[in-house]
């Protein structure tokens, strides 16, 4: 697991969170408790774990399932009780976006399908944590960002919004497209509001805002961020 990247985990149970806590601490793994879904929001912050553990007895936390920025990011259903979690429950968990489920194991038991599931998350998805594009530089650990070595600081969704134009230079993005990716499928939202988004964004990276290089409009389509 990345230093300094601690698991996730979403309960009200002041005992479970505990019992949890010590359990990954001993197996040398951080840890951070939220006892909903605002509060993990708040916990986390601009820094993406590298796993969400749920407690299931208190909900489903489809909010954090959406957010853009946890996308890749495994959700772990926790059920207390295995009398509380039968095969349909499991099923139900999987098809709404859990990664697993877990019923009434051990500690030892909790450790090792988390460190299959991080093992397994690593070999399969390399995080990538720089781009840089055109003079752009971004650096993902940091949540830093130059334009020609010159420091840009940019808000939260200006930042998500030019990763997705990095990580796809180039490409077209639609506004309907773009909304989704940085504010997530079904969250409503005019598309004026990227707009304005688009607009702060590039008086910050743009040597003529008016007159731009970068992002540039394609138009009756969205947006893209041009290489050159």
């Amino acid at each position: 697991m990345t230093k300094g990247k601690a698991i996730l985990i979403v309960t009200a149970n002041e005992s479970l969170a505990q019992s949890l806590q010590k359990t990954f601490s001993d197996s040398g793994y951080r840890s951070l408790v939220a006892t909903d879904e605002s509060a993990a929001l708040s916990e986390m912050g601009q820094t993406v774990p590298p796993l969400i553990l749920v407690d299931r007895q208190q909900g489903k936390a489809l909010r954090l399932r959406q957010n853009p920025m946890l996308r890749s990011v495994p959700f772990i259903a926790l059920w207390q009780l295995k009398s509380d979690c039968g095969q349909e429950d499991c099923a139900d968990d999987l098809e709404e976006g859990f990664d697993d489920a877990i019923c009434e194991q051990s500690p030892r038991q909790i450790v090792a399908r988390i460190r299959a599931i991080l093992r397994r998350q690593q070999y399969e998805s390399p995080s990538r944590t720089l781009y840089s594009v055109g003079g752009i530089r971004m650096n993902l650990e940091k949540h830093e960002v130059t334009v020609q070595g010159r420091p840009v600081e940019l808000t939260p969704k200006e930042f998500q919004i030019l990763k997705y134009f990095l990580e796809s230079p180039n490409r077209v993005f639609t506004r309907q497209e773009m909304l989704n990716c940085v504010w997530g499928e079904g969250y409503a939202l005019e598309e004026h509001a990227l707009d304005v988004h688009i607009h702060s964004l590039r008086q910050k990276i743009e040597l003529e805002p008016a007159r731009p290089t970068f992002i540039v409009t394609v138009r009756g389509v969205g947006y893209k961020l041009r290489t050159g």
